[in-house]
């Protein structure tokens, strides 16, 4: 397949269905497992409730069929299948356009540089392919180049932003230069125009700075990022000379990108005093709606939706409170891959 005949899609023109998969007493959502199961519920509740079509990955499909029993079923479906973990979007298909139609991309994933096991996660999409999930035709197997889903954003005309930390890491692909893995997203995604963030972090982030959780590409030549006004937070250095290369990136065409900026949510520590990676920018867009991560804190959560208001302002926006979510160090985006139906073979869809 040459690179000429692939388009990665945007995510707010590639969604139909969306894909997650619940906590089990065999992920790390274990010792807070009820709870855990809970945020997954009022979760897919706030899609089911928007109308959204959700594909849910389950080890036990009794038992999440009785968990979303009072969501309306004819916008759900149950996969069996083994999983490790449930965030989706790091491990889920990647959604290509092609002459041939649209393609589920199955990249490799190695628990993010090899910090967790992943040997289950690894093989999600080829099992869904081989029990027939994927036609045929729309399944492509990228397994011998890893890449996570929430580590690239792009607009669906041919540009990717990514971030140096995670896509030049040694634990993934050994560490190859900005030219290698521009030439391999060239290759693998369409990629004709790739923009680096050097600068980006959040305490408690396990990614190795996943562009989702900084940065996030929309419509009209917009960014959306995560910005942080206080002085004395940990994160303002940081996060002020990636604002900085923001302002020096360029489009294609050679213009500035418009910025918005979105609030650095406030500090949220887990039980052992370390920080978790809230952030505002993982957000996940469908062609109708918005679903908003958001945090119990008013002020923050209103102005967050706001900002995304302001760069989807034909689209509904829906706050799903994530406070659990963030507690495994991921939020909503990183819990749901957005897919459209012609990847699906199922006709019953």
């Amino acid at each position: 397949m040459k690179a000429k005949d692939i388009r990665f899609l945007a995510e707010w023109e590639g969604c139909n269905t969306i894909l997650v998969a619940l906590p089990d007493s065999h992920t790390d959502w274990d010792y807070i497992l009820e709870e855990a199961r809970d945020q997954y519920k009022r979760m897919v509740g706030a899609f089911v409730s928007a109308g959204c079509h959700t594909t849910v990955l389950t080890v036990n499909e009794v038992e999440a069929k009785q968990l979303l029993s009072d969501l309306d079923q004819s916008l759900i479906e149950y996969c069996r299948v083994e999983y490790n973990d449930t965030w989706t979007r790091d491990y889920g298909p990647l959604t290509l356009d092609s002459d041939c139609g649209m393609i589920a991309t199955d990249f490799g994933f190695n628990g993010w540089g090899l910090k967790f096991a992943s040997d289950k996660d690894n093989l999600v999409n080829l099992h869904l392919y081989e029990s027939g999930f994927f036609g045929e035709v729309n399944y492509a197997n990228q397994r011998s180049y890893e890449l996570e889903g929430g580590s690239v954003e792009t607009d669906g005309r041919g540009t990717v932003l990514t971030t140096t930390r995670c896509l030049t890491s040694p634990n993934r692909n050994g560490g190859l230069t900005k030219e290698l893995v521009a030439r391999q997203l060239d290759a693998r995604l369409g990629c004709k125009h790739l923009l680096w963030l050097d600068y980006g972090a959040l305490a408690g982030d396990d990614t190795d700075s996943h562009i989702d959780t900084l940065c996030r590409l929309a419509p009209h030549d917009a960014i959306l990022f995560t910005g942080c006004r206080d002085v004395d937070d940990e994160h303002f250095e940081e996060l002020l000379k990636m604002r900085a290369q923001l302002e020096m990136l360029r489009t294609p065409d050679g213009e500035k990108y418009n910025l918005i900026e979105l609030p650095l949510p406030d500090a949220i520590y887990d039980e052992e005093g370390e920080r978790l990676p809230a952030s505002y920018a993982n957000y996940l867009v469908t062609p109708e709606v918005i679903f908003m991560p958001t945090y119990n804190q008013p002020l923050n959560d209103r102005l967050a939706c706001e900002m995304v208001k302001v760069a989807f302002g034909d689209k509904r926006v829906v706050p799903v409170e994530c406070l659990t979510l963030i507690k495994q160090h991921g939020s909503l985006h990183c819990a749901t891959m957005q897919l459209p139906f012609s990847i699906i073979k199922k006709t019953e869809l």
